[in-house]
This record gives C-alpha cells, structure tokens and sequence, in this order.
C-alpha cells in the first residue's frame, strides 16, 4: 500500500559513479541486499547523519572515514543495522570495509559502510563478505534501478529520482536512491539516501548543499516521530562531467543547486508516499509563525498526532483533532483569533472557532482524497515552514509488529 504510481524514473547515468549488487542473504535467503557504489579517484562525498545518541556502528565509522580518507566505495546492506552491537558491532563494520578495500585495492579507509535493518543483532560479517565478490563484478553505471531496490526494508517499491541539466556548456547528470518506510522522524529521517552527480563541487560547497538540502527535505518529512539508529543522506560528486569547479561564488550554483533540490525533495517525498500502510500524502503547511522552531513545532504536533493520523486515514473531517494539536504545540501567547486552520482550500477554524462557512461535505470532499495540504496560519510573524507526513492505517500496526518474524 503506497500513494501514487511511485514508478522509477529514468536514471541519468552519472560519469565517475558505478553500481553493484549481491545477494548475502543476511535475512532472507536469495534476497538482493547488498550494494556497492564505486566512486572515480578524487570523487568527494558530504553526508548528514542521524542525531540519535545510540547512532549505529557504520554511522561511526563512515564519520571517521570521511575526515581521514578520499571516499572510493560505499558498502550498503540491508536486514541488520548494526546498532546497539557495542564494540563488536565497531569491528563488524571496519572487517566489511576491510574486506571491500582487500578486493578493490584501496585503502579501508576509503570504504564508506551503512547498513539498515533490525537493531540489536550481530552484523552477519561473513555473509556479506562472501557476497562482495559477486557485487563487485555487477558494478555499471546504469545499475541505479537496480540498487535501489538493493537498499529496499519494509519499503513496498524502490525509489529514485533523477535530472540532467546543462551547465556552462557542459552536460551534469544528478541521479539518487533512498529507501525507508517507517522509524521516520527528521534528525535524519530507517532511511537512506544516496545522491550522485558529475559536478565538479568544491568541498566546502559540498559540505553546505548536503546540510542545506537535506534540512529542508529529509528533515522535513516524518512517518511515526521514531529517529532511526542508522539514517544516512550522501552527497556525491564525481567531479567527471568535465566542467570547472564550482564553487560558491560560482554563477552555475544556483541552477545546480536547484536541480539538487528537485532530487531530494522527490526522493524524501518518496518516503512519505511508501510509509508503512500509508494511504494519504499530507502537507503541513505553518505560516505567519515568528520563527522556524514555531512553526516546526506546530506542523509536528500535527504531524504526529495519532488521533490526526488515524482520522486521515478514515478520510473522517474530524478537524476538532487538527485544533487540539494546535492548541498544545506550546506557542505562548497565541492569538486565536487571529488563527486560521484550513484543510485543502475548505477553511476549517476562524476567530477562534468554526469557520462560518465550514460544511461537513466540504471537508469531507477534502478527506476523501490521497494528497492532503493542512494550513495552519498562526497571524503573528513572518516565518513559513512545511512537514511531509501520511497516515496511521491498520497496516501500520500489522508491518511493525510482525516486523521480525
């Protein structure tokens, strides 16, 4: 159950940047779970990380990698997260990367690891070890559908986003891969994400489109309000697209960073669109809040309401729900009369109670669609923020607690 087509795009090969997949069988005999990313020599690679304090083991050794080494691979493996494994867990993830770097003739250092699955249990090291080989001898640069389904959990479908743009007179390509479906909360979104261009970017530009980006997508969207162990969202370049090195005062960057945008913005989207038994895409939209931590604390009161999440999913207008989350966000000092709540382009709250135009049908015609826009106006500042949500289904409930068996 998901909402929309959520068919893959066709992927813009990305020069410098190839693909590999194998089957380890770490949780399912047979199953593709295993992806290798191979990155050309003086590629450069940004990445934002879950804030969550149990953080898993390759989250800590990706960190470490990147400020010591120039990333040449990325080691993803799905069915076990290696978090909540203590040191053992460390020295899983190091004798994976060491395994990849012994095949490729690189550095461990240079081996990025993530893994995503369930928590608490031992990385199967020998398993994906096994399975190196096999990916390793897959890798092409046209393999993006591929391991997108590779990285793939609880999600239903595999999801990818991708663009091509001209830039100075040189072709760049942009294509990326994220998975996840449920324990979606901003910090970093069980998601993965992994955006790949040929731009040659400058390392600090990096650094800050990563942080930039990623904020206002991946940190956007939420399924249940639960922080993942082992989120993860790479930024790529291979600098192979032929064209100079873009850095921030570069004229190219903010066409660049556009396109950027679309990309993860469509593949955290994405994410919503699979979450766990979802049936409704929602927007939160907050505005006239007096600054971004208001507004965000308003759209994600809302957006992890049960009672508001169970009531989408019912299509039931039971927009009293939508109020009473409001109403506990904790802004101090809120104007109700000069609040306004709206559902689509039906308004639903108005000086401090129901709108005089409000009609059940209305609202009603509203609900019963797969894409839904709550508005929230608080009437006392300036700043406007939006949240990506879905609903609470009866399968929600069956996926997580049938989740290990």
């Amino acid at each position: 159950m998901a909402v929309g087509p959520g068919t893959l795009p066709t992927f813009f090969p990305v020069a410098g940047v190839r693909l590999g997949i194998g089957s380890a069988g770490i949780k399912k005999p047979g199953k593709k779970d295993l992806v290798v990313i191979e990155l050309a020599p003086g590629s450069r690679v940004a990445g934002i990380f879950t804030r969550n304090q149990f953080c898993a083991a390759p989250v800590h050794v990706t960190r470490s990698h990147l400020a010591s080494d120039a990333p040449r691979y990325l080691l993803i493996n799905t069915g076990n997260a290696n978090a909540g494994t203590g040191e053992q867990g460390m020295k899983d993830a190091q004798a994976c990367c060491q395994a990849l770097a012994d095949h490729a003739g690189v550095p461990a250092g240079s081996v990025l690891p993530f893994s995503t699955g369930v928590i608490g249990e031992p990385l199967p090291v020998g398993k994906i070890v096994s399975a190196l080989p096999q990916a390793l001898a897959d890798v092409s640069e046209s393999h993006w559908a591929e391991a997108a389904s590779g990285i793939m959990t609880t999600d239903t479908r595999p999801k990818g986003a991708s663009r091509q743009i001209d830039l100075d007179g040189q072709a760049v390509s942009i294509s990326g891969i994220s998975k996840g479906a449920g324990m979606i909360r901003p910090n970093m979104a069980t998601m993965l994400g992994f955006i790949a261009t040929d731009a040659n970017i400058a390392p600090d530009v990096l650094a800050s489109l990563a942080s930039e980006l990623g904020e206002a997508s991946f940190n956007r969207i939420t399924i249940d309000g639960d922080t993942s162990t082992n989120d993860a969202c790479m930024l790529i370049a291979s600098g192979q697209s032929g064209g100079p090195e873009i850095a921030a005062d570069s004229p190219s960057l903010p066409k660049l960073r556009d396109a950027l945008r679309e990309v993860f913005l469509e593949l955290a989207h994405a994410i919503v669109r699979d979450g766990e038994g979802a049936t409704k895409f929602v927007t939160i939209e907050v505005s006239r809040a007096t600054s971004v931590q208001e507004a965000l604390d308003v759209a994600y009161t809302v957006a992890h309401s049960p009672l508001v999440k169970t009531a989408l999913f019912a299509s039931d207008p039971n927009w009293g729900r939508i109020l009473a989350a409001v109403g506990r966000a904790g802004v101090a000092g809120l104007d109700l009369n000069a609040l306004e709540i709206w559902l689509g382009d039906v308004c639903l709250v108005r000086n401090g109670g129901r709108a005089a135009d409000y009609s059940e049908s209305r609202g009603q015609a509203v609900m019963d669609g797969e894409e839904i826009t709550i508005h929230i106006d608080l009437g006392r500042g300036n700043v406007s923020e939006r949240v990506w949500t879905c609903d609470f289904s009866h399968d929600y409930v069956t996926i997580n607690a049938e989740y290990r068996t």
